[in-house]
């Protein structure tokens, strides 16, 4: 079936994307149209997944891109590649984004680099499975928020010294957000509260001219399923989907270009729902 993979698993955390079999596709698949010339871009996660193909896709749309990632070199290396083979620059920013100083340090470094920021893409993330809330350790949900929430209030404090009028910010958020996850619960929780903090940043920046929008994916290809799920669960990860299969990161990475760029020009405080036909509200 088209949703089958070799049984696999990976005891590395953050998950490595050249590890995995198949890999996932990431190359963007139609001719670039100039929808982010002279744009610049910060993606964090940008090393791998979802991070690295819409890295790649904004390349191909124009926008020059930072790509922020923890500690996955060969993997970040690839989507640097990836991005100049597109004609745009690229530069890697290694570090951890839980830590608020070096957020305000890598956004400083990419306007240092670029000369400004248009486009900020928070997408990093964390997750652990846990069969039962009493499992959840006090360092996991640490661990889990500060990745997956207070990151993102750390890279938007810092943006918002550099973004101006007709700026845009992604946020990654999840299926889960909306329809819960019953061994994910920390995770889901964080993606909810990523889902709130989206439509709050929106009000509050509507009159700045930023628009403030996330994509919700559901189950992808990514390095997070060989780290997350027992090797037989990832052989068929996504099958209980209506498309009965798992998506690919060139399949959401467009979501965020709109989301990115002008055709998106009434679009704030929304989500996208790349998720293979699960129906959630809005």
């Amino acid at each position: 079936m088209e949703n089958q993979r070799p049984p696999q698993m990976q005891d590395r955390d953050p998950g490595l994307e050249h590890e995995m079999r198949p890999e996932p596709d990431y190359q963007p698949r139609f001719p670039g149209s100039g929808r982010l010339a002279g744009k610049t871009a910060i993606i964090t996660g940008g090393d791998s997944g979802i991070g690295r193909a819409t890295a790649v896709l904004f390349a191909r749309e124009g926008a020059d891109v930072a790509i922020v990632y923890l500690d996955e070199d060969r993997d970040a290396e690839e989507t640097r590649k990836a991005v100049e083979a597109e004609g745009r620059k690229a530069l890697l920013i290694r570090g951890n984004v839980r830590e608020k100083a070096f957020c305000t340090s890598a956004v400083s470094r990419a306007v240092e680099e670029f000369g400004k920021l248009d486009i900020l893409v928070n997408n990093a993330a964390h997750q652990e499975i846990a069969e039962d809330l009493r499992d959840i350790s006090e360092e996991q949900l640490a661990k889990t928020f500060e990745t997956n929430i207070y990151a993102y209030f750390f890279m938007t404090q810092a943006a918002l010294d550099h973004l101006e009028m007709g700026s845009a910010i992604v946020n990654v958020t999840s299926v889960n957000s909306y329809k819960g996850n019953d061994t994910l619960i920390d995770y889901s929780s964080t993606k909810g509260a990523i889902t709130a903090f989206t439509r709050s940043m929106a009000s509050n920046l509507v009159e700045k001219g930023i628009r403030v929008n996330g994509v919700a994916p559901g189950p992808i290809w990514t390095p997070f399923i060989p780290m997350s799920f027992p090797a037989e669960k990832v052989a068929e990860f996504g099958a209980q989907v209506p498309m009965a299969r798992a998506g690919q990161p060139n399949e959401v990475a467009p979501a965020l270009l709109f989301l990115a760029c002008e055709d998106s020009s009434y679009f704030t405080g929304q989500v996208l729902h790349p998720n293979g036909g699960t129906i959630v509200g809005a």
